[in-house]
């Protein structure tokens, strides 16, 4: 419902509806899934500007605010550029008149978004621990009391099972990874301030995610992970003189992490992308009269209400699923040898 109604307030302010109603869907589409130097603020065309920080071809940096390339303007020589594959970035102008993109560290939109996404874990988490020490005999309530079911459902039921022994040592982690993920989600439900990003339905955000659990995996492998993926106890011609085997482990080790990024990404895109298509319909349609104008505002809102909704629930499934898949790779390589499991 967040992603829904605030979606007709912004049309004329991102610039992708005119005056005779004319509606570029796949660009407000798009407005609405990218990252973005600003943030809209709800209930009004007006917009947060956030701070652009770059490089130059010549190493001198920049710092100013979005609102000076607000319309397309160009300031100290940077503009936001429409066109080519920089559509929608910060690009500069050097000495001979050539374009170039120059070293970005802005805090944008996305940016933002995982500070905010940040703040509010740590906030909500060490609360609770506060709250644990002053109350050690006592079950928390309302929120506390959701915060500990997630854990517990987490914890007991994924990673507990998976790992074994090994649970406390890679709980941090992998609380952190599903807590992360469904905050991001819950967040971009929002549409406007103080949400807005689609973060989870950004590839950079969920390879960097992905990244993480291949460093976890790999780093505190066993020596019989390692072992398995380079020389697996197979019939030796499967692996000398032409090594069929490592070679099918070591890529299978390497589109896990693949996996894992695709998975996320592509979910949490299509959720979002089929609910703004459901709303651009209206506008669509409203050129064949408002008979059917009604009709299909009635059936778009009502079926893009449903989809919210579902995609409430996917936003808690895909953390699970997420944090399921990190656990069952980490607990792949943490094999031991016959004679360590005998002695545990």
């Amino acid at each position: 419902m967040l992603l829904v109604l605030p979606f007709t307030t912004t049309l004329k302010a991102s610039g992708h509806a005119d005056e005779g109603g004319e509606l570029d869907v796949k660009g407000l589409i798009f407005h609405h899934l990218l990252d973005s130097y600003e943030w809209e603020l709800p209930c009004t065309h007006a917009k947060l500007p956030l701070p652009i920080i770059v490089r130059d071809y010549q190493g001198d940096w920049h710092l100013f605010s979005s609102s000076r390339l607000a319309h397309g303007e160009e300031y100290e020589g940077f503009k936001i550029t429409h066109e080519g594959d920089n559509s929608g970035k910060v690009v500069g102008t050097d000495a001979q008149g050539n374009e170039y993109r120059p070293l970005d560290f802005s805090i944008t939109k996305n940016v933002s978004e995982i500070m905010l996404a940040t703040i509010i874990i740590l906030w909500l988490l060490l609360s609770m621990a506060r709250w644990y020490k002053k109350n050690p005999n006592k079950a928390p309530r309302k929120l506390f009391g959701g915060v500990e079911l997630l854990i517990e459902m987490v914890y007991v039921e994924v990673i507990k099972p998976i790992l074994g022994h090994d649970a406390k040592r890679f709980a941090p982690y992998l609380l952190t990874i599903f807590f992360f993920i469904f905050t991001i989600n819950l967040i971009g439900m929002i549409s406007v301030f103080p949400g807005g990003a689609n973060l989870s339905g950004n590839i950079a955000v969920t390879l960097v995610l992905a990244v993480m659990t291949f460093l976890v995996v790999n780093i505190f492998g066993t020596k019989h992970y390692w072992k398995d993926l380079f020389w697996p106890e197979v019939p030796m011609f499967m692996k000398f003189p032409i090594p069929i085997m490592p070679v099918i482990e070591v890529f299978g080790a390497l589109t896990k992490p693949v996996a894992l990024m695709i998975r996320l990404f592509a979910n949490m895109m299509g959720g979002h992308m089929i609910t703004l298509v459901l709303i651009s319909l209206i506008f669509i349609f409203a050129a064949l009269g408002q008979a059917v104008q009604t009709g299909t505002a009635v059936f778009s809102i009502l079926f893009a209400l449903f989809m919210g909704v579902l995609h409430l629930l996917i936003c808690l499934i895909q953390a699970y699923v997420f944090t399921m898949l990190s656990t069952i790779f980490i607990g792949l390589a943490q094999i031991h040898g016959h004679k360590e499991e005998k002695k545990e």
